[in-house]
């Protein structure tokens, strides 16, 4: 069977304007993710600045990019908290938002034990059965669920894969071996999209594919057909991009990089803040060099 996520999908940033959500900009982004062949969108995750969001838009914001895509790709809508019953509420208010699943990250800040992190995993999807996506990323959030514990959740039939953000190709491998074949193994790292693909990974959830949709769609297809020398070819065009999109935290460069092209502001909410203007120039220019067309 067929992993039920897979492919080039995208974590989309979150566009605002005066404060509040850019609804247009959202739109115009959205068109362009999937005339380009992106396979997935991914909003209100880390890169959406979910952890600033409102409840109100965070379903906001969920339900308008279900009821842009009209079915077109699948949604997953970013659902995850450090307080377990925030974390079904946002499971809840997700499914209720139309969305096809939920990606919900380790709990951030707490640092839960393996015991701790499979309870909390097992009760949002017992409270809330809706296919869903561990996320697991310890650089930002100080635990790390190891791979005997992806392999105890993926028992559950309502958590369908992971988004593995280690960057550590040896770990999605060690993932691979103890799951079932249609869990989906997505990299949560730009920079190893070859080598988890290579190792019978299913895709990635991208940030660089905001900017360059059509190379990260086309890197995914390649190698899923086994089309080595193109992956080749994809990988080593996007690896680049992939270093500059990450000199920052995320996704400050990234939706610089979006504000840049026209697609939306470049406002964010703090804690996060705009890069500094001599930054910007140096940032523009750094994208422009390496081919990107549409930059103001």
């Amino acid at each position: 069977m067929a992993a039920r996520f897979r492919g080039a999908l995208t974590a989309l940033i979150t566009p605002f304007k005066n404060g509040g959500f850019d609804r247009d900009a959202m739109a115009n982004l959205i068109e362009q993710q999937i005339s380009a062949g992106i396979d997935g969108l991914v909003p209100c995750g880390t890169t959406g600045e979910g952890a600033t969001l409102t409840m109100d838009e965070h379903r906001s914001v969920v339900r308008f990019v279900v009821e842009q895509v009209r079915g077109r790709v699948p949604v997953i809508g970013g659902a995850g908290s450090n307080n377990t019953r925030h974390a079904i509420a946002l499971q809840q208010l997700v499914k209720e938002a139309g969305a096809d699943g939920a990606l919900q990250v380790t709990p951030y800040y707490n640092k839960p034990n393996q015991r701790g992190l499979i309870a909390h995993f097992r009760a949002v999807v017992e409270a809330c059965p809706f296919p869903t996506l561990l996320y697991n990323v310890p650089g930002r959030t100080g635990c790390d669920l190891q791979p005997k514990s992806v392999a105890e959740l993926a028992k559950n039939a309502n958590i369908v894969g992971i988004k593995e953000a280690t960057g550590l190709a040896a770990r999605a491998q060690e993932i691979l071996n103890l799951v079932p074949p249609d869990f989906a193994v997505l990299s949560g790292e730009d920079a190893v999209i070859l080598p988890i693909l290579a190792i019978g990974g299913h895709g990635v959830i991208s940030v660089i594919s905001h900017v360059a949709p059509a190379a990260v769609a086309g890197l995914c297809d390649a190698a899923l057909k086994n089309d080595t020398a193109a992956a080749q070819r994809f990988s080593r065009q996007l690896a680049p991009l992939a270093r500059l999109l990450f000199i920052d935290t995320n996704p400050i460069p990234v939706k610089t990089a979006c504000a840049a092209l026209g697609l939306c502001s470049d406002e964010f909410r703090l804690p996060l803040v705009a890069m500094e203007p001599d930054e910007r120039t140096k940032f523009v220019a750094d994208l422009r060099a390496l081919g990107i067309e549409g930059l103001k």
